[in-house]
């Protein structure tokens, strides 16, 4: 039986295992996810001071039989809640399983937005540096639960530990600031790179300022948002 394997190095070995998962799914799309092998080949060492730092690598394998993802089935729904609330329940769920998270998925629905919300212990590994792995598995449940479905989709958020809300009002703050410098200045002012998710935070906290207006620039995975001073037409 032939096997197909990707080695992948990453900050942490969860961050690992998910950069894993993704090169393995463009290498089989249709993967499933839950016939994935993960070898850990080493944790990763942070170093003293930045001195010494080595990242974690992972190795994942998967048998070529075993790749695809069979037909899925429905999960249960509890009670009151909506099929797409129970399916994004369970794709959350096998998601941080494969992280190897140990977490609770609360799913809370109104007309707005769909949200997954992870409760529990040491979440950081979910969470991941600049929230880049929350993002991710936000992006794909997302993907995965509307697809097909275009004109039903609406907003999905992942939440853990009440990350999205703190990580908000730092935006905000941090936006503000830099607007009120470059209403004094008159100097552009560029942020630190930020995931999409994050740019779009900025970008509608300026949206409605009179004196700034917002860009992005860069390309992924190091693109930022720009800070300028309001053309105004006379």
């Amino acid at each position: 039986m032939s096997e197909v394997s990707v080695e992948v190095t990453g900050e942490t070995v969860g961050e690992a295992k998910w950069a894993a998962l993704r090169e393995l799914e463009r290498k089989r799309p249709g993967l499933d996810k839950a016939a994935v092998r993960f070898q850990v080949v080493t944790e990763g060492e942070r170093g003293l001071l930045g001195v010494g730092y080595e990242p974690a690598r992972v190795v994942a394998s998967v048998d070529e039989d075993d790749s695809l993802s069979p037909a899925p089935a429905s999960p249960e729904s509890r009670a009151g809640e909506s099929t797409d609330a129970a399916r994004l329940r369970d794709v959350v769920e096998r998601i941080v399983r494969e992280l190897g998270v140990q977490c609770t998925v609360e799913i809370e629905e109104d007309e707005d937005a769909i949200r997954a919300v992870c409760g529990g212990h040491d979440l950081g590994m979910l969470i991941g540096r600049h929230g880049q792995t929350i993002d991710a598995i936000q992006y794909l449940a997302s993907a995965i639960l509307f697809r097909g479905r275009y004109d039903e989709r609406k907003p999905v958020v992942v939440d853990a530990a009440g990350y999205r809300s703190r990580r908000q009002a730092t935006l905000d703050a941090l936006a503000a600031r830099m607007a009120e410098q470059v209403s004094a200045t008159g100097q552009r002012v560029e942020l630190e790179p930020m995931t999409a998710v994050e740019r779009k935070l900025v970008h509608e906290k300026l949206k409605d300022d009179p004196e700034v207006e917002t860009t992005s620039e860069g390309t992924e995975p190091n693109r930022f948002v720009v800070i300028l001073p309001r053309h105004v037409d006379v």
